[in-house]
């Protein structure tokens, strides 16, 4: 008998519905179904991967209505967020259909042959690029349309001329239910095998394990936690043939004031700063979970009043807001259990109001010495949700000692870099060290999918710092590149386009 998985809302918790979870012998026949159809997909040409996203872009905007509605009740996301998620899914599914059809994945390096010998001299030689074979997709929990079945990691695989088979997320399964039958609908229309999208569910981590250990799984895409992705990514290395796993893992996201920029435009930093706090009710990959300010004494006074000004603006620009719903209850407990921690260690809290748990969370703010962040593990650790932890540093060697504790970031944002003194560039070489993104203005919650877009650091924020997972780069990561050598001419006249 199969497992019942039940769909909650994310207001009420009452039981929205149920879904049977995916058995092994049925995860074995979907796998088998993407392998099959990865032959004829990889040796398709860039306007047959353009028809299709871009059939699913019209397909997924064409029930913009009910889709929203269900999602809404599935994640208490709201309507206005909601909608402009799916905006930005069909957005990325017709960028990446004009990617395609440049012809960008069958893109060749041509070196000609060289008379003589090497190593001046070479035989004729192209580079080109060849898809991986089907991927495993994990779905988002808080992005449940541009990061899930038909999301930017889908997207960018089926342009790579890559299957895809998406292991939905628990927290939102109806809506994965329905976009999936959506999917399968525009595959039959274009004439296209079922199983170049497949899709399974499961409740625990025994369907998501079961999935990477695929023999026919050939690299896997994840977004979530640290934990949840790094025990995929050792799934991934320890099978018999080791394959690529790309985890967007979590992030806090640092955010340096310095103190001249403070003192210039302190309240309006903070108000900025407690929108995107807030934002989603905090659960967003690059929601900035973390403060660092410099209390060093500077030639024109000491820093420390207007750092204390600062912390004050925030507390209060925070007070007011009123986040909504988190997704799950799971996760309004591990954000409870995350500012518990924060007391634990010592911190100070700067705004603090419990609320019962079957209603939304209030905003929190929290603030510690560099040297107690140093010293406890805990504070490192993402606390998802609407809080945030300032941590004072004393001086820029111990601020650059507070990045090095956390590790890697998707993101840091460095407020006051505009004059070139021998300080920020310290600061700026540490923060590019430290992250795959770094913002000199504005707040890092909002990831715009462009040519230069970086959504990936050093761990634990990525389990590949050199890949993105959003922007056009994402492309890279389902394929490999081979070197052809002396090549015949009618292979040649290929292109790159696989066989």
């Amino acid at each position: 008998m199969s497992t019942l998985l039940s769909s909650f809302d994310a207001r009420t918790g009452h039981v929205l519905g149920q879904v049977a979870a995916t058995a092994p012998d049925a995860l074995d026949a979907i796998c088998r179904e993407a392998a099959a159809s990865f032959g004829a997909w990889q040796a398709s040409p860039g306007a047959q991967r353009a028809a299709l996203l871009r059939a699913l872009a019209d397909a997924l905007g064409a029930e913009r209505e009910p889709l929203v509605a269900l999602a809404d009740r599935e994640t208490a996301l709201g309507a206005v967020r909601l909608n402009g998620e799916l905006d930005r899914t069909t957005f990325q599914l017709r960028r990446f259909a004009d990617i395609a059809e440049r012809g960008v994945p069958f893109a060749v390096v041509d070196d000609p042959a060289v008379p003589g010998a090497p190593p001046a001299g070479h035989p004729s030689m192209q580079r080109w690029s060849v898809p991986l074979g089907p991927v495993a997709m994990f779905s988002a929990s808080n992005f449940p349309f541009a990061f899930s079945v038909l999301g930017g990691d889908t997207a960018s695989a089926l342009a790579a001329g890559c299957p895809v088979v998406v292991k939905a997320h628990s927290a939102h399964l109806l809506l994965s239910r329905a976009v999936y039958s959506l999917v399968q609908r525009v595959l039959a229309e274009q004439g296209l095998p079922a199983g170049l999208v497949g899709m399974v569910q499961g409740g625990g981590k025994e369907v998501g394990v079961a999935l990477v250990r695929h023999p026919a799984i050939a690299a896997g895409a994840f977004t979530g936690s640290t934990q949840g992705g790094a025990a995929l990514a050792a799934e991934a290395a320890a099978r018999p043939r080791p394959i690529p796993f790309y985890g967007e893992l979590g992030s806090i996201n640092p955010v340096i004031a310095l103190p001249a920029e403070l003192g210039a435009h302190g309240a309006s930093l903070a108000a900025t700063l407690a929108g995107s706090i807030t934002l989603g009710c905090g659960q967003f990959c690059t929601n900035p979970g973390l403060i660092v300010l410099v209390d060093h004494a500077a030639a024109e006074g000491d820093t420390r009043a207007v750092n204390d000004a600062f912390v004050d603006q925030l507390a209060e620009a925070l007070r007011p807001l009123e986040p909504h719903a988190m997704l799950t209850r799971t996760m309004r407990a591990a954000f409870d259990a995350g500012v518990a921690h924060w007391a634990e260690a010592g911190a100070e809290w700067r705004l603090h109001a419990e609320a019962p748990v079957d209603q939304p969370p209030r905003p929190v703010l929290a603030q510690v010495s560099a040297d107690q962040f140093i010293a406890h593990p805990a504070l490192r650790e993402e606390v998802f949700g609407p809080g945030s932890l300032v941590v004072r540093a004393a001086n820029l060697a111990q601020a650059l000692q507070v990045l090095q504790a956390v590790g890697g970031s998707l993101t840091v944002t460095l407020w006051g870099a505009q004059q070139p003194t021998d300080e920020v560039r310290s600061l700026v070489r540490a923060t590019m060290a430290f992250a795959g993104r770094v913002l000199f203005a504005g707040v890092p919650t909002g990831v715009a999918v462009t040519a230069a877009q970086q959504h990936g650091g050093p761990w634990p924020s990525s389990t590949r710092p050199e890949s993105t997972s959003v922007g056009d780069a994402a492309l890279a990561r389902f394929l490999r590149p081979v070197c052809l050598q002396d090549a015949p001419q009618w292979l040649v006249g290929r292109g790159g386009r696989p066989l």
